[in-house]
């Protein structure tokens, strides 16, 4: 007799589009079955996000899962048994609509051609017509397998993807087979902006690192490289690289890597590092002389100050035990079945009062919002004026007609209102412009599509202070003269993916505080476009000293209704994604 599944029953009958089971609780059933996913769940042609993690007995996905859900945007299967079979050619068939897929630590050993595996390539990845079989897929999670070699399926099948994680598996080269021979730029993956393969066996990274155009952030940390290829100076976006706990043979080069000097990496590299030839070395000493020069005369004293300045970059954590009056979200049931993962934050000592400083704070975050966060498909950032802010804090879910909020630059209103106004503005908008899509904020209108009721964060005073994935409230609106913060992720897919997010905004918060701390300019200018891309023309300022730009991060614990704790962060695993990028004092 088949075991009975009452969580997909429920699911059917309230027609869920979000579905996640909780691997040790469903293994039992799920060994049953075979190894299986069961197949009440391909009756769920509606479901948009599904998770089954933690799931040894998990090895298998069974025929029909791509037919069966055809809607599904978000698929997480992390930290099952899953073998290379058990994937099908593909995941069975193409996914029209997936944007997030997560195998991480399932123990691959193998992928399908579709999902970048080495073996022979097959139809799935295209579906009939050769249209792509995964064309929205915007991030995959290969992290913490065995794979030993990938091939360039992925390329074709996954043409729109912007993360690819690959930590913790046996790669021995990178890009490896990924790219065709000779990939130029315009091929294959023209949106990957991150690329993590730490901790991995690579002995080689290849020239062909220079093809992927849009590449912003690389991880090879932890492996087995002698050298850097000069064709990383050539990735124009490139911006933040991890290649520590490799043994390089350059020392100078492995000193610049210690310290995190990314741009002192990309210029040595750009010269041609050392014995490359006395034309090449003679060229790089007479710019290292003229460098020396110009810091003298700023004050500065050569690769020295280029260490203390990385040394500069300061995260305190102040520990929960530790704090007078430590900020408390309670959870309520309800956003189990809304958006049901939140992870927050107190950020003290930002500075955003001098020239564009708040404008560069915005920007980062809109620029997050696009990338990590998947244009809020997979997460949402919020971040508020903590002196404005009245604790504890409630995370609630109110129906659309009896939510209120006092959106940020509009006055009060329901949210079924607002999200109606936000709609007729989004079509004249689109009328306007002549556009065949909408922009802006009106692209995340359809994220609540199909709810009942609502996300909100709420003040002990009962202000709604947050609507995700919409808005703040004008009330906690961060402003030139804010100093603390109070930062919020929230999303619908995974606690992971919220506390990943998280990592990245107090990284990218911490690196706009130096930049602001160490740079003069003029109340008036405009150098937001290069406020991610370092100085630009602005003066150093001289006499800021270490202490100036270490922010504290307080620790803020999530509830349920009980007082049982859901989430603590920072915690003591957090931040791992970007500790080599920020100094921690915990």
């Amino acid at each position: 007799m088949a075991a009975a599944w009452p969580e997909l029953e429920a699911a059917a009958r309230e027609r869920r589009r979000e579905l996640a089971l909780p691997g040790a609780a469903v293994a039992e059933r799920v060994a049953a079955g075979g190894g299986r996913l069961p197949a009440a769940l391909l009756a769920l042609p509606l479901l948009q996000s599904l998770e089954l993690s933690g799931c040894a007995a998990l090895r298998e996905l069974g025929p029909g899962l791509a037919a069966a859900l055809p809607a599904l945007h978000t698929l997480v299967l992390r930290g099952n048994s899953l073998g290379p079979a058990g994937l099908g050619a593909g995941l069975g068939g193409p996914l029209p609509a997936l944007r997030l897929l997560d195998l991480s630590g399932n123990g691959l050993e193998a992928l399908p051609a579709a999902l970048g595996g080495a073996g022979p390539e097959g139809a799935a990845e295209a579906a009939p017509g050769g249209t792509p079989a995964f064309p929205q897929l915007r991030s995959l999670n290969l992290s913490g397998n065995r794979l030993r070699e990938l091939g360039p399926g992925l390329g074709r099948a996954a043409p729109q993807l912007q993360t690819l994680l690959l930590s913790g598996n046996r790669l021995r080269e990178l890009p490896g087979g990924l790219l065709p021979p000779a990939a130029v730029p315009g091929g294959p993956f023209p949106l990957l902006s991150r690329l993590e393969a730490a901790d991995n066996e690579l002995e080689e990274l290849g020239a062909g690192i220079a093809a992927l155009p849009a590449l912003k952030s690389l991880d090879v940390a932890n492996n087995r490289l002698r050298e850097l290829p000069a064709a990383l100076a050539d990735c124009p976006r490139l911006k933040e690289a991890n290649f520590r706990g490799n043994q390089l043979k350059d020392k100078r080069l492995e000193k610049m890597v210690n310290g995190c000097q990314m741009k002192a990496i990309l210029e040595y590299l750009r010269a041609g590092g050392r014995g490359k030839g006395k034309v090449d070395s003679a060229r790089e000493e007479a710019r290292k002389k003229k460098r020396e020069k110009q810091q003298k005369k700023d004050g500065g004293d050569g690769e020295q100050d280029e260490l203390e300045e990385a040394s500069k970059l300061l995260v305190k954590v102040l520990h929960i035990s530790e704090n007078a009056a430590p900020l408390v979200v309670k959870a309520s049931p309800g956003v189990k079945d809304v958006r049901p993962f939140i992870v927050c934050c107190v950020l003290r000592g930002v500075n955003l009062e001098p020239g564009n400083a708040l404008k560069r704070f915005l920007s980062a975050q809109t620029k997050l919002h696009e990338d990590i966060c998947e244009k809020r498909t997979a997460a949402t950032i919020a971040t508020h004026d903590l002196q404005s802010i009245k604790a504890p804090l409630t995370y609630d879910v109110r129906p659309p007609d009896e939510l209120k909020i006092v959106p940020l630059g509009r006055k009060e209103m329901k949210a079924k209102d607002l999200l109606r106004q936000l709609q007729l503005e989004a079509e004249e908008q689109r009328k306007q412009k002549k556009r065949q899509n909408i922009s802006g904020l009106h692209k995340y209108l359809q994220l609540l599509d199909g709810k009942d009721n609502y996300p909100c964060l709420v003040d002990a005073e009962g202000v709604v202070i947050s609507f995700p994935p919409i808005t703040n409230s004008e009330k906690t609106k961060v402003r030139k003269d804010t100093r603390d913060l109070f930062l919020e992720v929230t999303s619908d897919t995974s606690l992971q993916i919220c506390k990943d997010v998280m990592d990245t905004l107090i990284l990218k918060i911490a690196e706009l505080n130096r930049f602001t701390m160490e740079n003069k300019e003029e109340s008036g200018s405009d150098n937001e476009s290069d406020a991610l891309c370092g100085p630009g023309n602005l003066n150093p300022c001289r006499n800021v000293q270490p202490a100036d730009v270490t922010l504290v991060l307080e620790q803020v614990r999530v509830v349920d209704t009980d007082g049982n704790l859901k989430v603590l962060y920072p915690s003591k695993t957090d931040l791992a994604t970007v500790s080599s990028l920020l100094t921690i004092i915990r």
